[in-house]
């Protein structure tokens, strides 16, 4: 991934950066989303208007691509931070064999399952095993198989689409940090995406299964699926639910580009296919801007 070259040891911004990193650890992470979720959801409308509007500016938001495009429209500021699209905003890839990006933000990395590990950054990887909540059964799914991360910051879509039509198997709530998932942090924090609250959904299809994992971050007040609403409450326990079983009343099934789920902050999205089942596009590199419904990747 292109970087920019960073500063000699001991400038103001190494020790700037050394500082948030260390703050991190030290900061109350779920006690300070919990505040986060309230303080969006505030309806009183001088309040939301003026963070909705700040943010706008600051990140330069395109509204146009809003389906509601009057920013005063929203309820609070939740409502316009997961505000849905025109439909015709982000047309999906057609083609049978060919994945869809599931999300709007930069390619973090994507690239191969080694030995049971993923690149994080330059000096990190992390474990298969571990970001699958200690599952070997899952694990072994995608062993030598293929992933791509998505960082999504706080300008973008927040919206989450299917790569690739699927049947719901399971779902598994990995409780853990909300440590940020920016590129600094990606370059310092050892095993981030393995640390952080994480909701992962295995998916049957067509080029066998795949997982979609959304990860929390520091003000990630909630995260949600389409079939379960808001699925990341505070517990100390893994929590796994089976939507294949044999006395299940109805299988939930999702077309490419349907919405599954959506972060009520930024973060980042993770997917995880077999091995050998796709190849990425050449387009699809390290630090290039992605959006939903693109074509990412052609099955093999």
């Amino acid at each position: 991934m292109n970087r920019a070259v960073s500063p000699p040891k001991g400038t103001p911004q190494k020790i700037l950066e050394t500082l948030f990193i260390g703050l991190q650890y030290l900061l109350p992470h779920h006690l300070l989303s919990r505040l986060m979720h309230a303080v969006t959801r505030v309806e009183a409308k001088g309040f939301k208007n003026t963070l909705i509007r700040r943010v706008i500016d600051w990140y330069k938001v395109d509204m146009s691509e809003a389906l509601e495009s009057d920013p005063s429209a929203y309820r609070s500021f939740n409502d316009f931070f997961t505000r849905a699209l025109r439909p015709d905003a982000r047309p999906v890839a057609e083609e049978t064999d060919k994945i869809a990006c599931p999300a709007d933000g930069t390619l973090s990395q994507a690239g191969d399952i080694e030995n049971g590990y993923l690149f994080q950054a330059k000096g990190h990887d992390y474990s298969l095993l571990e970001l699958l909540g200690g599952d070997p059964e899952l694990s072994r799914l995608f062993e030598d198989g293929s992933f791509a991360t998505i960082y999504l910051s706080p300008r973008d879509y927040h919206r989450i689409h299917m790569p690739y039509s699927g049947k719901l198997r399971k779902m598994v709530h990995v409780p853990g940090r909300l440590f940020s998932v920016n590129e600094t942090t990606c370059q310092q924090v050892p095993r981030l995406f393995a640390r952080n609250e994480r909701v992962i959904s295995l998916f049957e299809t067509e080029i066998g299964p795949m997982a979609v994992i959304l990860v929390g971050a520091i003000f990630v007040s909630s995260i949600d699926t389409v079939w379960a609403g808001t699925v990341t409450p505070a517990r100390e326990r893994i929590g796994t639910w089976d939507y294949m079983p044999n006395d299940a009343p109805q299988s939930i099934e999702l077309e490419k580009g349907e919405e599954m789920g959506r972060f009520n902050m930024g973060s980042t999205v993770i997917v995880l296919v077999g091995k050998d089942r796709l190849e990425w596009n050449e387009a699809f590199t390290a630090g290039s801007t992605v959006k939903v419904g693109e074509a990412i990747a052609t099955t093999t």
